[in-house]
């Protein structure tokens, strides 16, 4: 037992019995360099390093620790001599090193307290507050050194308890907090967001600072609430630059993020739905649009593999047929494109309407003049249709020409002011047949509207009127 005893302890005995000679080496140096007054140095040999690397390697000498307490001290007691010598950067760097090294506390405070009257008498207080109150005045709370808000930090961090720049501190927050409530009334998110926090590196206890962040809050909720009402009736554009303030504001606000990535669906969506129309230039534009949003969407992926797929067809098709039997069915799909137009068949019946004909066409020949040709005068003739079944008050079928509209043109910049006029028409049409006592119309006429364009000017008036007029309807 003795034998086994020996053998599992033979380490630390021999640490014991005989040290390691790289401590000893180092605690010798350290106590030169502690005796020399070289406390602290960057290459390594200040006593501060020399007792430290000797405490590393052994953390059971007691040595290492006592030196760096009596680092400490020494640090302090330089720190007082530089004070009296004014030099003040030395005195501050001394006293650093004295906390650093877990100096009491009460000597480090009263060294302290002393320095900074000091520096206070060097700097020119009386000065600094001048030109802070000064700055105040004209306006100028931040920005810069020379704004009010600095300058009454400086203040303060050289006399902690300066009456005069307390209030002043006060007194400009509150100045820029009100700019913060106006860019918020303004519906600026990212600038009252870097006021709210530029606040708040001055004194997190403003006392106006939880009214602000809350009205902040609610905002962005709103905004949030905008872009998905956008996104659901089509208006993309609408919405990421909503949900993109949003995030300008708080880059790591979820729904503002989950919004983003709905966005990048929709194009891929859009990029999909072009490439099923072989119209890759389009289909192009909108992949990259959703791959800037959201470079790893799984969505993004798929419409790339869709535009792939479509491109490999496309090459398929017009490879195989001869150049004679592609014209002939080029101009076959052209000529039923014509007369389903004709006949107001834009988008029904599926497989030989007008917008079906067009697809085929484009799918034999996407760069033909010819097919570039009709799909420019169908769009021309959806909208025309549009214009003149509204004018006359022919609701249905204008209504079925908006929807052709939007299913050749999606991203039509038109579109939305087209919804607008189509649900402010709906609204006074049904406003007619309620004043002669069609509830059930009127009821209709205001589903129909808050389909198009829930915020359309009327909407929510002629809502109120059929309410009014059936209890229970919302």
């Amino acid at each position: 037992m003795l034998a086994i005893a020996l053998v599992a302890l033979r380490e630390p005995l021999a640490g014991y019995l005989w040290p390691d000679p790289r401590v000893q080496v180092l605690l010798e140096q350290a106590e030169a360099a502690l005796r020399n007054g070289q406390l602290n140095r960057a290459d390594g040999q200040g006593a501060r390093q020399l007792f430290e690397a000797a405490q590393a390697l052994d953390g059971d000498r007691s040595e290492a620790r006592s030196g760096l307490g009596r680092v400490a001290a020494a640090a302090l007691r330089q720190s007082q001599q530089a004070l009296a010598a004014g030099d003040l950067a030395e005195a501050r760097a001394q006293l650093q090193l004295a906390r650093d090294l877990q100096s009491p506390r009460p000597q480090a405070d009263q060294v302290e307290q002393a320095l900074r009257r000091q520096e206070a008498a060097l700097a020119g207080v009386d000065d600094l507050l001048r030109q802070a109150q000064l700055a105040h005045q004209q306006g100028r709370l931040e920005g810069d050194d020379q704004s009010a808000l600095p300058l009454y930090q400086r203040v303060l961090a050289l006399q902690p308890s300066r009456i005069e720049a307390l209030e002043g501190r006060e007194d400009a927050l509150a100045d820029l907090l009100q700019l913060a409530h106006l860019a918020l009334r303004q519906g600026q998110l990212a600038g009252t967001a870097a006021m709210l926090e530029r606040a708040r590196q001055y004194d997190k206890g403003h006392a106006d600072l939880p009214s602000l962040q809350s009205d902040l809050t609610e905002a962005i909720a709103r905004r949030i609430r905008q872009a998905d009402r956008d996104l659901q009736r089509g208006r993309i554009d609408a919405a990421i630059t909503a949900y993109q303030s949003v995030l300008a504001a708080d880059p790591a606000h979820e729904a503002a993020l989950r919004g983003q990535e709905r966005v990048a669906a929709a194009h891929a969506q859009r990029a999909t739905r072009a490439a099923a129309d072989f119209d890759f230039a389009k289909a192009d534009r909108a992949l990259e649009q959703a791959r800037e949003l959201s470079p790893q969407s799984a969505a993004v992926a798929e419409a790339q593999r869709h535009i792939e797929v479509s491109r490999q067809s496309q090459r398929r098709s017009t490879a195989i047929l001869p150049v004679a039997e592609r014209q002939r069915r080029v101009d076959s799909a052209l000529a039923a494109l014509q007369q389903a137009a004709s006949r107001g068949e834009w988008i029904t019946p599926p497989g030989e309407s007008a917008y079906d004909h067009l697809r085929r066409a484009q799918s034999l020949a996407p760069d033909d003049p010819q097919v570039r040709q009709a799909a420019q005068r169908l769009q021309a003739a959806v909208q025309r249709c549009f214009e003149e079944e509204l004018h006359g008050n022919r609701l249905r079928r204008s209504q079925s020409c908006l929807q052709a509209w939007q299913t050749l043109q999606p991203g039509h910049a038109q579109l939305a002011d087209a919804r607008r006029r189509m649900a402010q028409k709906w609204i006074a049409v049904g406003d007619e047949r309620l004043g002669a006592g069609d509830v059930a119309f009127a009821l209709q006429a205001l589903q129909e509207a808050q389909r198009l364009d829930r915020r359309a000017p009327g909407v929510e008036d002629f809502s109120g009127r059929v309410r009014s007029a059936r209890p229970g309807v919302d």
